[in-house]
């Protein structure tokens, strides 16, 4: 039972966002749902839920539009949901940031295990010693064990599934310059959310999450033949 994560549920179809609902419950999260992109920001402004659940095809705002802004905004981590189930939407469901994406009509059971799935690589004590192997670099800290970064004032950074394998990447490769083709065989054995044509994006968004928090530039592009990690990279 996980009695303290709470989980966000926006569907535009109430019969649908019930059953969810009633079956997380049953399963041990706190679970609030509503209808559409503007109640979920309202709710999200009250109380940061641990995850969101999203349905893509809404009326008003579409739910690309509301992951683009949730991920903007670093909001919590996200599943998305679709009856446009082909690779080409999941790869465009990924693109914008989503941590998973399932085709609906789904098996509650099979969106119960992603959403735990989602919850273990990202929750993590932000204040207790890691375990596991954990990379400094330029006042980062990213512990590939518990899968959480933190910035140089210590601050939690919400990555993608996509954003953490490739700056894992990165770190272990610290100082070299990686082609994409490199990347792709690096990245992809750990997170099989990252594919060729999303790569260049989800480099863009990591890399516009990390110059948010720093004034120095750590993911540099070479032109023709790839990106660099200019920091040196301590492992502890």
């Amino acid at each position: 039972m996980d009695l303290q994560s709470l989980i966000l549920v926006v569907d535009d179809d109430p019969d649908l966002r019930t059953l969810i609902g009633d079956f997380l419950t049953e399963h041990g999260y706190q679970v609030q749902t509503v209808g559409g992109a503007a109640e979920m920001r309202r709710l999200i402004h009250q109380r940061r839920p641990d995850l969101v659940v999203l349905d893509v095809m809404m009326p008003g705002e579409d739910g690309l539009s509301a992951a683009r802004r949730l991920v903007s905004e670093n909001g919590p981590p996200l599943i998305m949901l679709s009856a446009l189930g082909t690779d080409t939407d999941r790869i465009i469901g990924l693109e914008v940031g989503a941590d998973d994406y399932l085709a609906k009509p789904c098996n509650p059971r099979e969106l119960l295990a992603r959403v735990r799935a989602v919850l273990r690589r990202r929750q993590g004590p932000a204040t207790s010693e890691s375990g596991g192997t954990v990379y400094q670099f330029a006042g980062w800290r990213l512990d590939v064990i518990r899968r959480v970064l933190h910035d140089p004032e210590g601050a939690y950074v919400n990555l993608s599934d996509g954003e953490f394998a490739l700056l894992r990447t990165f770190v272990e490769h610290p100082q070299r310059v990686l082609s994409r083709d490199q990347l792709l065989d690096y990245a992809r054995g750990r997170d099989s959310e990252v594919y060729d044509r999303a790569i260049d994006s989800q480099i863009s968004r990591l890399r516009r999450k990390i110059n948010e928090r720093g004034h120095d530039e750590l993911i540099r592009t070479i032109r023709n033949e790839g990106y660099m990690l200019l920091a040196a990279v301590a492992r502890v």
